[in-house]
């Protein structure tokens, strides 16, 4: 994983004390609120509903156990003992006292980590696959790339004030585990009929008050063109968006406005303008990242067999582990979705656990998902039972990946000051009644997701199953979506028809899988079904 250089730490140490006399004065009354706003976005801490919440970036997920024993260590110093793991694969804190928040990003930097770019209107913390250099389908590790782009995007001057928040995902596989077209940028690493490595541009995808799908402008752009492609896609943004109206301020309006082929024209246009203005691609960097992800040296000789006969870990196996590309190891998935639990919180005990976990079978790695699980991504299919008895004793062993108790849900109303509705009882309400009818395994594959309010920070747009959370005269209503993926067959949900209570909401779910176990063919996921029989019936199912 990467390291820092001395420039790393010089940044982020300079921004730690910048931001220690930024809040000392708001503490002394010398800055108005409305002053040290933009100041504390910068450091990614928010004012919500009961405290500040800081949100530390985890560029691509990936951190190492002494990165996640420093998270556990706030969480239990400064906050009250968890932390929120979030689909932009960062950690929230929800409890913090301003006084503290200087103190929190030094401990953040004796660990190579930070809170710039989290919030505000620049580019945010860089995504990736969860899965990235352990995945058997990917073409090359995305990461490398992910990292290089978060150095040319911090505290780029021409992109600090964008007209509004930027999020740019890089992938390198068929498979899309990062929701990469619904991103303002997506990258797709591919490799074209010569063998040669080339980036897929989709620009203009978003989720949010107007979702949109992003399209392809460009099916192969050299690597080593990259990081200029990507300027110029965010010059033509920067030249254009809508800075009069945060509601059309997104780089998807402005493709959708403009056109998919207007749009391109003109990034193509500014492309060439760098090009010929000698803007040179940053190889020596771009290579001394890469020697930093170099594949950990794995047992050549590792057993490939696993002894399935304790059934509940085999259930474990068969659910939360993925292949790995070398012989002998998997991808094992760590929940945080207990049944009846909030979706993505880990206490700081289990975040010490984890870190325990990954130094000791997963050469000292760990992830982020984007799901808001953790994933230790190498680890021994001779490791696999030790791994599992441990995590079981500590609640964090539930076997439920990609099942409809794998609930990705906001914060709502619980937190957030700009919610309408509550998300966390809905995931835990649907979770439990699903575990007490023991229809989680039979239903397959069934993505659910929860948002407190249109921001959608819950993603519901791209639910197989989307719940979207609203104010009615006063009133938690819940809206019912079917048929969302973010995955390569990315599609957008619809909304079934009138919302229902917190109590009606739960009977819903069960009623749309309900009509799904009736109605679906040999193999089919729910959302299969669904774009086979269409809304109707669902429809008629829940409304009569």
């Amino acid at each position: 994983m990467y390291k820092y250089d001395q420039y790393d730490q010089a940044m982020v140490d300079a921004r730690v004390e910048e931001f220690r006399d930024q809040a000392r004065r708001r503490l002394e009354g010398k800055l108005t609120e409305d002053q040290f706003k933009p100041l504390r976005l910068m450091n990614g801490l928010y004012l919500q509903l009961h405290a500040y919440m800081l949100r530390v970036a985890i560029p691509y997920g990936t951190l190492d156990s002494r990165q996640m024993h420093a998270l556990a260590d706030i969480a239990d110093k400064y906050d009250r003992g968890y932390g929120h793991f979030t689909t932009r694969q960062n950690i929230q804190y929800n409890w913090i006292r301003l006084e503290d928040a200087a103190d929190i990003l030094a401990d953040l930097a004796k660990v190579e980590m930070h809170a710039i770019q989290t919030s505000g209107n620049c580019i945010r913390n860089i995504s990736s696959d969860h899965f990235a250099g352990a995945a058997a389908d990917e073409v090359v590790d995305p990461r490398p790339y992910a990292e290089l782009l978060r150095q040319w995007s911090s505290f780029h001057p021409e992109f600090s004030y964008l007209p509004r928040k930027f999020k740019i995902a890089v992938i390198a596989s068929e498979k899309d585990r990062a929701a990469m077209r619904l991103h303002d940028i997506g990258i797709n690493i591919v490799k074209n009929d010569a063998g040669e490595l080339g980036a897929a541009f989709y620009v203009g995808g978003g989720m949010g008050r107007t979702p949109m799908i992003a399209p392809c402008i460009n099916p192969f752009v050299p690597l080593d063109q990259l990081v200029t492609y990507c300027e110029a896609c965010l010059r033509v943004y920067n030249r254009y968006g809508r800075r009069d109206n945060k509601y059309k301020a997104r780089i998807k309006i402005l493709v959708h406005e403009l056109g998919a082929e207007e749009y391109t024209r003109q990034v193509e246009e500014e492309f060439a303008h760098l090009l010929e203005q000698g803007v040179e691609p940053p190889h020596d960097e771009l290579m001394r990242i890469i020697r930093m992800f170099e594949a950990p040296n794995t047992d050549q000789t590792a057993p490939n067999d696993i002894d399935r006969s304790d059934p509940d870990f085999a259930l474990w196996v068969d659910r939360n582990t993925v292949a790995h590309k070398a012989s002998g190891y998997v991808s094992a998935v760590i929940s945080l979705k207990p049944v009846g639990g909030i979706p993505g919180d880990a206490t700081a005990k289990q975040m010490h656990l984890m870190a325990d976990l990954a130094k000791e079978y997963s050469f000292d790695e760990l992830r982020v998902m984007h799901t808001q699980n953790i994933v230790l991504p190498h680890v021994r299919k001779a490791d696999l039972h030790a791994l599992w008895t441990a995590l079981d004793e500590a609640g964090l062993g539930s076997p439920n990946l990609d099942t409809v108790e794998d609930i990705i849900a906001c914060p709502g109303l619980d937190y957030c000051s700009l919610a309408n509705a509550r998300s966390i009882p809905i995931a835990q309400r649907i979770s439990e009644r699903f575990a007490e009818t023991g229809k989680t395994g039979t239903l397959g594959e069934l993505k659910l997701k929860i948002s407190g309010c249109i921001n959608a920070c819950g993603h519901h747009h791209a639910g197989h199953i989307g719940i979207l959370g609203v104010d009615r005269k006063g009133v938690e209503n819940y809206q019912l979506l079917l048929g969302g993926s973010e995955a390569e067959d990315v599609s957008l949900a619809k909304i079934t028809g009138p919302g229902f209570d917190e109590n009606g909401i739960v009977n819903a779910v069960e009623t749309v899988t309900t009509v799904y176990e009736r109605e679906r063919q040999d193999g089919e996921r729910f959302v299969d079904t669904y774009r086979r029989i269409g809304m109707n019936p669902f429809k008629e199912a829940l409304y009569g």
